[in-house]
């Protein structure tokens, strides 16, 4: 090989050592931008719940039986078009503290997951002392 040649080569290897570096930065910068947008959404679905329509919205009935699981109401309400992320709410519950609570409910898109979780944890020490009552 000529003299030439190894300099060609020599820089046609450093020229593609750089592209390929280039391109694995430009994946990891898009993987953490994408990361902290989907992080923040999240966490913003926590604390600040927004309804699925604006009022008056749509009723819809469901009906929580008892030894339901909040994972199981959380999919009944997605299925049901009431919260947009069922994860959300499944946190919601467990950080707030609140319980479903069996029963028939009648939600409006409009309301918040929180304010179906308020709704359906309403008088809860109530309803626990009826049944040991009984």
């Amino acid at each position: 090989m000529s003299r030439t040649t190894k300099e060609i080569n020599k820089v046609t290897g450093a020229v593609i050592a750089i592209s390929i570096r280039l391109i694995l930065l430009a994946l990891i910068v898009l993987l953490l931008y994408e990361g902290v947008t989907k992080g923040y959404e999240f966490g913003h679905d926590i604390f600040y719940a927004s309804a699925m329509e604006a009022e008056p919205g749509q009723d819809k009935e469901i009906k929580v039986e008892k030894g339901t699981s909040i994972a199981g109401v959380a999919k009944r309400l997605k299925e049901k078009g009431l919260i947009a992320n069922e994860y959300s709410f499944i946190i919601q519950a467990k950080f707030f503290k609140y319980q479903a609570n069996p029963g028939s409910y009648t939600l409006n898109t409009s309301m918040t997951s929180r304010d179906i979780l308020q709704m359906m944890n309403e008088n809860t020490e109530e309803k626990e002392s009826k049944d040991d009552s009984k």
